[in-house]
């Protein structure tokens, strides 16, 4: 269950060091190379004496002297003894090796910024136009109460701060974007022609439409190496079970232990699901309305491709993003994730926040990872190339719809002077002709 490939780490000592100090991460490479080194002695050393065993246990079968064989049991015994305590001392030598292992991050890639926290993220692109009221734009927290479709308060009574109840329209509209969506992802003509447009050379096939389970064991999360602050995990030890933060968890180790064959690459999933967070880190922070709670449904893309293929994979997933929040007409802006600011198994991180004129602000509503063999190496999920030989796929996530964020943009985009929120064009089919949310 490695991060990175041990050769890999050793051979590359100082690029594998600054990768972890760009992503602010403690490790300590010299002492992982030097269990490595005992780890590898002992395991020699076991097989070595496991071999004589063999060996010599083949000679008592053929030997005819009975006072040899007993003599030959008797070394053997106390060689047996010796393979125990050593494989013993192996075991824990694994134990603290993996444990180190599992504490190195991917390598940023090599145009990703440079930057302590998200104050070093770069736009690398903005689109459309910000919306001009005669009016002071409210947030979406006093429309979607006026509306009483938005209802914080009860949610606080019978579940707790950072839930909400959604009633009536705008639950019909989570539904119409979900609807939207899928149609994008499971039209090789939209797909084709999002890849054709944005200049990306990708297989256009469909998404397969998933919808997965929102628990999973701990240690396949430690596989995928997500949520890695245990305050955010929602824990059932009796279980052994997790809530995820997200369908990618649940999504990406679909293939755990599996082999693909290279003619079957790209499979792409679009996994809808609830997630569950604590927000830990977030005490005080956006308690009002429903940008940051602790239940939100999200449609999430999941890609396994081959290896040369992974960048454009990547840039394929912004394009159906962008492809999304410009049929909403939502302003937006792509950044760049800096190496503090980006996530653990990531070695390139694309964002998009999209504008929130009630808040005069962009606000993340869209991220697209791409972690290379970094998730495929610990969950041994592989290919078998033409050739027959075999190597770690390469993984990509991303969103395709944060449903809270979005329904907050849409709200905060399209409201009007009476109060009520004008519905997108492009959702209005969705929804029965409806014109405005009043």
């Amino acid at each position: 269950m490695c991060m990175l490939d041990i050769k890999f780490i050793r051979e590359n000592k100082d690029i594998v060091q600054a990768g972890a100090e760009r992503k602010r991460v403690e490790i300590d490479i010299e002492k992982l190379i030097a269990l490595d080194d005992e780890r590898l002695k002992t395991l020699k050393e076991v097989e070595d004496l496991r071999a004589e065993v063999n060996k010599v246990s083949n000679d008592i079968v053929r030997d005819q002297d009975p006072a040899l064989k007993i003599q030959l049991i008797e070394e053997m015994r106390v060689v047996k003894e010796e393979i125990k305590g050593k494989e013993d001392t192996l075991k824990k030598l694994i134990e603290e090796w993996q444990k180190l292992m599992l504490k190195i991050p991917n390598i940023p890639s090599v145009d990703t910024p440079e930057g302590k926290d998200d104050s070093g993220n770069k736009v690398i692109k903005t689109w459309g136009e910000k919306p001009q009221f005669s009016f002071k734009p409210k947030e979406h927290y006093e429309i979607g109460k006026a509306l009483n479709i938005i209802d914080t308060d009860t949610a606080g009574e019978v579940s707790g701060s950072r839930y909400a109840y959604l009633k009536g329209d705008l639950v019909l509209m989570q539904f119409a974007l979900i609807q939207m969506c899928l149609e994008i992802l499971t039209n090789p003509e939209t797909l084709k022609k999002i890849a054709e447009d944005a200049g990306i050379s990708v297989t256009p096939s469909v998404f397969l439409p998933v919808i997965p389970p929102v628990f999973v064991r701990p240690l396949v999360q430690v596989k995928m190496a997500r949520f890695m602050s245990p305050p955010e995990h929602y824990m059932f030890p009796e279980d052994d079970l997790m809530l995820i933060g997200s369908a990618e968890h649940t999504l990406g180790s679909m293939h755990m232990n599996k082999i693909f064959e290279e003619k079957d690459l790209p499979i792409r999933y679009a996994g809808y699901s609830t997630a569950f967070r604590r927000e830990a880190g977030a005490a005080g922070k956006d308690t009002n309305g429903i940008l940051r709670q602790h239940q939100f449904d999200k449609l999430e893309m999941e890609v396994f491709s081959l290896p040369e293929n992974s960048m454009q994979e990547q840039n394929f997933l912004v394009a159906i993003q962008e492809h999304v929040l410009q049929l909403l007409r939502l302003p937006y802006q792509v950044l760049a994730v800096c190496t503090g600011d980006m996530g653990f198994p990531d070695n390139r991180q694309i964002d998009l926040e999209t504008w929130m004129p009630g808040q005069d602000k962009y606000r993340e509503t869209h991220s697209a990872d791409s972690t290379g063999g970094f998730q495929s190496r610990r969950l041994n999920t592989r290919v078998r190339r033409a050739d027959g030989k075999i190597e770690p796929v390469h993984m990509n996530d991303a969103t395709v719809v944060a449903i809270g964020r979005t329904l907050i943009a849409i709200i905060e985009n399209y409201q009007q002077a009476d109060g009520s929120v004008k519905i997108p064009e492009v959702l209005k089919k969705y929804m029965g002709g409806k014109e405005f949310i009043s």
